[in-house]
Formats: structure tokens, C-alpha cells, sequence
């Protein structure tokens, strides 16, 4: 059961279910990923990967199409509202946004094009002996295979120091300035000094928006062929 809002704020709507379900899925199979490849579980790590590119298509999706607070238009600042907001961090007062923060956007950016890049280059993959590949691999050299091969680790370690400023960030507004960001990506809800009204986008949006994702997952999947 939710707690009440402290006296003078209100508890309100900040996420909607499909941004909540698309990063917790996100999380949880880029660690199944790795896991599977780590393992030599190249089938599932295959799937693992399919699964993270119709996820991704949502998201990106979702970003022009879904509820406002998940909408880059309502979150990606220019240079100067970032560096403002850089300059406020060492302020002891702080105030929940009604979404991410300008630094939190140049996080969710980061991780977005890293896993645009993961994806990307598993899908072109070859492994050393050739058994190994990804569904396009067949569209270029064995050579090209093996460089796409070598990015997609290098990328894949960017995305690992990506998530642990991520985790440093939560924890840092966690301890200095009292804010948990992690509650309102699971209940969906934050507490602010006044309702934001934010806008959200109704469910049969979601659902369309989901089976494009799905068919371009399908589609790349079987190597562009029907």
C-alpha cells in the first residue's frame, strides 16, 4: 500500500506501464545476455537479442509517440538547461521533475545509442570459426563479420560503464539529496510539490506501437526476408 505525500505535496502519476515494463525487461535480458554468451548459450543469447531490438524499437517509438514524460521533447534539454541544472546539484534543496532531469537525459540517450549499437552489431556478428553469426552477417565479409563481432563486445563494455553511472547517479540522489528514483519506475508514481497533469497516452497506442516493434524484431530476425 502506498504511503501518503508529506503535508503541502501530492503523490502523482509519473510513469505510465509500457515505459515501466521496457526498462525493467531491458535490464533484465541485457544481464541475460551477457549471461548466455558468457555461458555459450548462443541460442538464447540470439533470442536475448531479438527480444532487446523489439524493446528498443518500442522505446525509440514510444519516445515521439507515448505519454509525455516518456517523450524526448519533453525531456532532452538544450547545453544551457543542462549546464544549469549541473550547477544546481550541489544545492542541498532539490525538487522532483515531472520526468528526467537534463543529466538523466543525456543517461537515457547514452544507453539508448549504446544499445542501438550493441544490436546493430550482433545483428552483422561472425565468431572466429563462422558457426556463430548474427541474422545479416550473410550481407558482408567474413573479415567485416569478425570487426562487427569485436564492436559489439567494445560497445557492449561502454554499455556496462553506462549502467554503472546510471546505478552511481540513483544512488547519489538517493543519499544527498533524499530522492528515490528507483520507486517511481516501479509504482509509476512520485511525489511533487503540486500535480504536473502530465499527459499519457491510452493503451491501444501502446499495443500498436508493440506490434510494430514485434514485426520489426520478426522481420530482422529471419535476416530481412519473408
Amino acid at each position: 500500500m502506498e504511503a501518503s505525500a508529506p503535508p503541502g505535496r501530492v503523490r502523482a502519476r509519473l510513469w505510465d506501464a509500457p515505459t515501466r515494463v521496457v526498462h525493467w525487461a531491458l535490464a533484465a535480458l541485457i544481464g541475460f545476455s551477457w549471461w548466455a554468451a558468457e555461458n555459450d548459450r548462443m541460442q538464447w543469447h540470439r533470442l536475448s537479442g531479438y527480444s532487446v531490438l523489439g524493446l528498443l524499437v518500442f522505446r525509440l517509438l514510444w519516445g515521439f509517440a507515448g505519454s509525455q514524460s516518456a517523450q524526448f521533447a519533453s525531456f532532452v534539454k538544450g547545453p544551457k538547461a543542462t549546464l544549469d541544472y549541473a550547477r544546481s546539484l550541489g544545492k542541498r534543496a532539490y525538487v522532483a521533475t515531472a520526468g528526467h532531469n537534463p543529466l538523466g537525459a543525456l543517461s537515457v540517450l547514452a544507453i539508448l545509442l549504446a544499445l542501438v549499437a550493441q544490436v546493430t552489431t550482433g545483428l552483422f556478428a561472425v565468431d572466429v570459426d563462422g558457426l556463430e553469426s548474427g541474422p545479416l552477417s550473410d550481407r558482408v565479409s567474413f573479415d567485416v563479420g569478425r570487426e562487427f563481432a569485436e564492436w559489439h563486445e567494445r560497445s557492449f563494455t561502454a554499455l556496462q560503464m553506462l549502467v554503472v553511472l546510471h546505478v552511481a547517479a540513483i544512488v547519489f540522489y538517493a543519499v544527498s539529496k533524499r530522492i528515490d528514483l528507483v520507486r517511481p519506475m516501479v509504482t509509476g508514481q512520485q511525489i511533487f510539490p503540486a500535480d504536473p497533469q502530465l499527459r499519457f497516452a491510452p493503451l491501444w497506442r501502446a499495443a500498436l506501437v508493440a506490434l510494430v516493434a514485434i514485426a520489426v524484431a520478426w522481420f530482422v530476425a529471419k535476416g530481412l526476408r519473408l
